[in-house]
């Protein structure tokens, strides 16, 4: 399968996943699926970024997305109040952030001292973002899913540390189909534990139904398609929220 297919196909589990999550009756089968899109999207992302040849253009239109989205959730959640609301819908965050993880790593392999300030970057923007709101009042009104889309934060962001983390993985491992099966079984199966300790119930460990496609993955690119998948993004997420919201 060549990267657009696996995009497609994660774009089709995404689709079922926010049907599932903006309509209650849909089967719960749905969000089931829905959890193998991001890792596809991810895995993505890592091939991609070992061949682009402008990765500082990449993370900034990542980062250039990021605050679309957060101001996008702002105005639909202003025009069309819900108990839910639009929802956390920035996957631009944990895409750009993944990105400054492997650079750092990679930066840090080929000279430590651009490494540490690429790194002392990184933790100077966390410390921003818990202190802004002490010295922005503009912010001490904004949830922190909303504030890292600004400042974007390892920790809070729509899939935490641990999928920049795997990320990373995906792109070092990228010529080692064998490790890269095994890095993903273990983290899916930390996922079942970990779900299972605080909540009593897993789901997120079902994102193990990419790995066959994944595995499929044969090095190709395939149609560009670029702006579809940025524009598809938000497009779809805000009709299905008005679709539910006049329904």
């Amino acid at each position: 399968m060549s990267t657009f297919s696996l995009k497609m196909s994660a774009v089709f589990l995404m689709l079922l996943d926010h049907v599932g999550l903006y309509f209650p009756n849909a089967p719960g089968w749905f969000r089931w699926l829905g959890r193998g899109a991001y890792p596809l999207f991810l895995f993505c992302m890592a091939q991609g970024y070992a061949h682009t040849r402008n990765r500082k253009r990449y993370l900034l239109q990542m980062y250039l997305m990021s605050l679309f989205m957060t101001a996008f959730r702002l105005a639909l959640d202003a025009s069309f109040p819900t108990e839910n609301g639009y929802g956390n819908h920035n996957i631009f965050v944990p895409l750009l952030l993944t990105g400054v993880c492997i650079s750092a790593v990679e930066l840090f392999q080929q000279d430590r001292r651009k490494g540490a300030l690429l790194l002392g970057g990184v933790a100077a923007g966390q410390m921003v973002f818990y202190l802004l709101p002490f010295f922005l009042p503009a912010a001490q009104g904004l949830s922190g899913d909303v504030l890292t889309g600004i400042v974007p934060n390892l920790a809070v962001n729509e899939f935490g540390f641990e999928f920049a983390a795997l990320g990373a993985a995906f792109y070092f491992l990228r010529e080692r189909k064998d490790a890269l099966c095994a890095v993903y079984l273990l983290f899916c199966i930390y996922q079942f534990s970990y779900e299972m300790t605080r909540y009593g119930m897993a789901v997120q460990w079902m994102m193990i139904i990419a790995l066959p496609l994944l595995l499929r993955y044969n090095g190709q690119k395939g149609p560009g398609w670029k702006w579809f998948f940025y524009a598809f993004y938000p497009l779809h997420t805000c009709g299905l929220f008005l679709l539910a919201y006049f329904t």
